[in-house]
């Protein structure tokens, strides 16, 4: 989380261009994936998470909250929360 409203325009944008650190970059591509095609993330997005420096837990923490995320939108979207 982050107050940085430059940082959150950037990230809105374009993620891949955004300024932030590579572990970042490679964490929000991750989490992207998992959004996508969760089905295709492999042990290679795991290791390159570890590369990065990233540990289990860590890994762990940030599969659990993108995909509580990506549930919950879902749920929002399919009862209609947030249309007018």
């Amino acid at each position: 989380m982050t107050l940085d409203a430059e940082l959150v325009a950037a990230l809105e944008a374009d993620y891949t261009k955004a300024p932030v650190s590579d572990a970042e970059r490679v964490m929000l591509e991750y989490v992207v994936q998992m959004t996508r095609d969760a089905t295709r993330i492999g042990p290679h997005h795991h290791a390159r998470l570890r590369e990065a420096g990233f540990d289990d837990r860590a890994i762990l923490q940030m599969t659990l909250i993108a995909a509580w995320f990506n549930y919950i939108n879902r749920v929002a979207d399919a009862l209609g929360v947030g249309r007018g």
